[in-house]
């Protein structure tokens, strides 16, 4: 799948079917996501994959808005530590796991982790060091059924040339 197939086919997958995801497949997501780009080279990211279904649960039951992280394959938690861009930084790590998951047939979602009120606690269930900041966690699995999303607006809409 080329890159801009990616980009347009991508959706958020928030439902599941039971199946487990490789280790394989969970590291050549990750990967996509250590590759983005880092303003002044910092990389300021650590991945943490959970693949154990209690803790894919603690982590549905903190996270409001990812109750669906229960029936995942897994997750792949985005933390960065602080460098005055590491929000752009994990975000952009982030867009790349979306993007390397729809590329490999996975299903994904991001969930928000920035200044969440739950972002401590995820911190300390994943035994994360004092001074990552949760960017973001990313539910991966196989979907269960087709995944549906607003249309997007189209180019002609949203581009301005020279001017607004």
């Amino acid at each position: 799948m080329s890159a801009l197939d990616a980009i347009r086919s991508r959706v958020s997958v928030r439902k599941y079917a039971s199946a487990a995801l490789d280790r394989k497949t969970i590291s050549d997501i990750v990967d996509a996501g250590r590759l983005a780009p880092t303003a002044r080279g910092a990389q300021p990211w650590e991945f943490v994959a959970v693949t154990q279904r209690p803790v894919l649960s603690r982590l549905a039951d903190l996270a409001p808005n990812g109750a669906f992280l229960r029936e995942a394959g897994a997750a792949v938690v985005v933390f960065c530590r602080e460098t005055g861009y590491q929000l752009e930084d994990g975000s952009a790590a982030t867009e790349n796991i979306l993007l390397a998951a729809t590329a490999l047939g996975v299903g994904s979602c991001w969930v928000a982790g920035d200044k969440k009120p739950y972002a401590e606690a995820v911190r300390e269930l994943l035994k994360v060091p004092a001074g990552l900041k949760l960017i973001s966690i990313v539910c991966l699995g196989m979907p269960d059924g087709a995944a549906t999303q607003k249309p997007k607006r189209p180019l002609a809409e949203v581009l301005h040339w020279e001017t607004f």
